[in-house]
């Protein structure tokens, strides 16, 4: 992932994965406010030209990182980011039953979001 730069699109909520000016891969994601800060990723993309360089765990690996600066959760909604989770339990603490069940309320609420 040398190349890569990752950067927060906050407004419009990704997380990307950037090379030679071109996004690559991002995390589409909300953020939660009630009942605890979150940051809630749904979709994990990366363009097929890219797989298999570590750009999907490097995003979900800022994400949580992005997280901890702000003092915040990761309630992850999108399965890529939950089994990247599971596998890194040391970089990824994880979000309170509560937490999940806002997030997908959250998300049903919202159809058109994503």
């Amino acid at each position: 992932m040398g190349d890569i730069e990752i950067r927060d699109d906050r407004a419009a909520g990704r997380l990307e994965a950037v090379t030679g000016g071109e996004v690559v891969g991002r995390i589409e994601y909300f953020v939660l406010d009630a009942p605890g800060r979150a940051l809630v990723p749904v979709h994990t993309i990366v363009e097929p030209a890219h797989e298999g360089r570590g750009i999907a765990g490097g995003l979900a690996r800022e994400l949580y990182a992005v997280a901890a600066r702000e003092d915040s959760a990761v309630a992850p909604l999108c399965p890529y980011v939950v089994k990247w989770a599971e596998r890194h339990p040391d970089q990824a603490p994880a979000a309170g039953p509560e937490l999940i069940r806002a997030a997908k309320q959250w998300l049903a609420a919202h159809p058109g979001h994503f």
